[in-house]
């Protein structure tokens, strides 16, 4: 893998895949790590400077204007090679649970955040995922040549609901599941492969302390099922250890 681009790496699970890929024996030759404030990823920073291969690159998904001028500074680094990976990362889950508490302003802001900016940014993706699954056209679909990975959740899973409520984060994360299948059809001439990713119950701001997983588990986990994606994975739903999950 030459290189993978992540949403939302100034903490949790974006930061936690970035030092994961980061400390592959082989790691990828370019890991784009995007968050909202620059100044703020802290840590984010701190790692980077300790790693050539990381390069931050600031941009509030939300402005769905500025994709071209970031995935311009990608392709001024890529060059011909393009890119490998996308692992659209970045999401919201708002605190309102059941029914009476939800409200209208949860739901537009959860879908905007959770189905509509990686659609979006995953089509704004194509030409340079393209570029490198041609110049890639020798190996199998796999993170190797190109693929999209979406950071789903089993809440998204229709079938596995069995505890209700959660409407606005439940609902985000079935559509983008939806959304992801879609892809995989769409981008399958292009042996462009497409998945959605369960990363388990993690402790982070998301998650909360209750959460059985570490980052550090849940992202080791998801690197090694990533790596070793093939053909047989597309329009799938997985968990980070790999298991194949129900829509």
């Amino acid at each position: 893998m030459n290189s993978i681009l992540i949403t939302g790496c100034n903490r949790g699970l974006g930061l936690g895949l970035v030092k994961s890929l980061a400390k592959l024996p082989k790691p990828p030759q370019h890991i784009f790590a995007t968050c909202r404030d620059a100044e703020q990823a802290v840590e984010l920073k701190q790692f980077a400077d300790s790693c050539k291969n990381v390069h931050i690159l600031q941009i509030d998904l939300l402005n769905f204007e500025a994709y071209d001028n970031l995935l311009a500074q990608v392709s001024s680094i890529v060059g011909d090679k393009g890119l490998n990976v996308l692992i659209n990362n970045a999401g919201v889950a708002p605190k309102s649970v059941r029914i009476n508490m939800t409200n209208q302003k949860d739901i537009i802001n959860t879908l905007t955040t959770n189905v509509v900016v990686p659609i979006m940014f995953a089509k704004a993706c194509i030409p340079l995922l393209q570029k490198a699954s041609e110049i890639n056209g020798s190996k199998s679909m796999g993170v190797e040549r190109a693929a999209i990975i979406n950071m789903s959740s089993i809440l998204g899973s229709i079938e596995a609901n069995t505890d209700g409520g959660l409407y606005a984060y439940r609902t985000s994360k079935a559509a983008l599941n939806a959304a992801t299948k879609s892809l995989s059809i769409d981008l399958s001439k292009n042996k462009i492969l497409c998945m959605s990713m369960h990363p388990g119950w993690v402790k982070t701001d998301m998650g909360g302390k209750n959460a059985p997983l570490d980052v550090e588990t849940s992202c080791g986990g998801m690197v090694k099922t990533i790596m070793e994606l093939n053909e047989s994975h597309n329009g799938g739903f997985y968990q980070y250890d790999g298991k194949k999950l129900p829509w």
